[in-house]
């Protein structure tokens, strides 16, 4: 199998106000956001454009779900479909949803801490 994990895609955290966050951060640390937060952009090893999503969540939102925590971890992988196929092997906790953009595939795992994690299989090319 190649690369499991390639890089983070996104930090996602539970905030009072959203909008009082990005707007603090962009005040104060110079974050362009935007409705979705921050998109940090950067270059792989072989020079290909990738990004980073910063973004605060609204404290109620049911996206975090099964966690219980106030954040959510999303990592870059290569091949998501066969990378969830590995981890039900393996015994990890998988949530039985592919979601499907133009800028990528989508899926849930949970870690032994009960932490939901998204595990994003990007297609980079749609943001050159």
């Amino acid at each position: 199998m190649k690369k499991r994990v390639t890089g983070i895609g996104g930090l996602f955290f539970k905030t009072e106000d959203p909008k009082a966050t990005k707007d603090w951060y962009k005040n104060h640390l110079g974050f362009n956001t935007d409705d979705w937060g921050y998109t940090f952009w950067w270059k792989d090893e072989k020079g290909n454009k990738c990004s980073t999503q910063w973004s605060p969540f609204d404290k109620d939102t049911k996206y975090f779900q099964p966690s219980k925590k106030d954040f959510m971890f999303n990592y870059r992988v290569e091949n998501l479909v066969e990378l969830l196929e590995e981890l039900k092997k393996e015994g990890v906790i998988v949530i039985d949803t592919i979601e499907e953009y133009e800028y990528g595939k989508f899926g849930w795992i949970v870690d032994l801490d009960g932490n939901k994690i998204e595990l994003w299989e990007p297609k980079d090319a749609t943001f050159l």
